[in-house]
């Protein structure tokens, strides 16, 4: 598995498992055991996913030492307003039954709130649970007046990208900050016909690969991490398979082409849940 190297040295995989919409906690254990054996190691889940619990027991479960996989979990909208920042935190991490987390994240720039709560997070990233922190759909004005006042610069930013919304301003900002871009909906919701796409089926062909690794890939050569969602076994492992080919500066072009600055999911200006 390739890694980046974040801006404080800690080591994150370039890809993934996303647990997002998988609520049935007997599922999610499945799930996650099902990619860590394929060869996972970075899970990425959430307090409102409801399923930490079952992200515990499976890394668990799995036997493999602690420290080679990569976790990530998020301190929701309700705890930012209320100010229970330290206490998500705890929470978080006893229902992952882990001694430490590999990254937090603020899952949504709350108004007014969010560099409040920065500043609890670097005082948790100082108690050594974490070893990195970061923020989650920050666009490049919340991350402006957060680093007005941040000691500590994110290490993370997790937003939607995809080929219909390539967010490369965003991106492009991130790289200048030292901020890596980690992307969530990866396949536009795989509801959008994104698949079909010409541009993807071609090169799909080309490479004898499916639309979804060439949608990786193009993330991978931009320099972005990725956490695919899947419960099929066969399509987790095509997931992980995508070192072993490499698109043109043409073709990564094309791709970006695709972009309609179209999102699936809430715009983070308006952050109203």
């Amino acid at each position: 598995m390739e890694k980046v190297k974040l801006n404080n040295g800690v080591e994150m995989p370039c890809i993934g498992l996303g647990v997002f919409r998988i609520e049935d906690n007997t599922e999610a254990q499945r799930v996650v055991e099902t990619a860590l054996k394929v060869g996972y190691r970075h899970i990425d889940t959430a307090m409102y996913y409801h399923n930490e619990e079952a992200v515990g027991k499976a890394i668990k479960n799995s036997g493999i030492p602690r420290e080679e996989i990569f976790v990530t979990t998020k301190m929701w909208n309700a705890d930012q307003r209320n100010g229970k920042v330290k206490e998500a935190f705890e929470a978080s991490l006893k229902r992952l039954n882990l001694d430490y987390l590999d990254l937090y994240l603020i899952h949504w720039p709350v108004e007014g709130k969010f560099v409040e709560t920065w500043k609890k997070f670097e005082e948790i990233y100082q108690s050594g649970k974490v070893k990195a922190i970061g923020v989650s759909n920050f666009k490049q004005h919340h991350l402006e007046t957060l680093l007005k006042e941040a000691t500590i610069v994110p290490a993370v930013n997790q937003i939607e990208l995809h080929p219909y919304l390539t967010q490369q301003n965003d991106l492009d900002f991130c790289k200048k900050a030292g901020i890596q871009t980690e992307a969530w909906s990866q396949f536009a919701a795989n509801q959008t016909g994104l698949f079909e796409e010409k541009i993807l089926t071609d090169l799909a062909v080309k490479y004898s690969k499916s639309p979804a690794q060439i949608i990786l890939r193009w993330d991978y050569q931009r320099g972005v991490v990725t956490i695919p969602k899947s419960a099929n076994e066969k399509r987790m492992a095509q997931n992980l398979h995508i070192f072993d080919f490499k698109l043109t500066e043409e073709e990564i072009g094309k791709i970006n082409s695709l972009n309609k600055n179209k999102r699936v999911g809430p715009d983070p200006d308006h952050v109203d849940f």
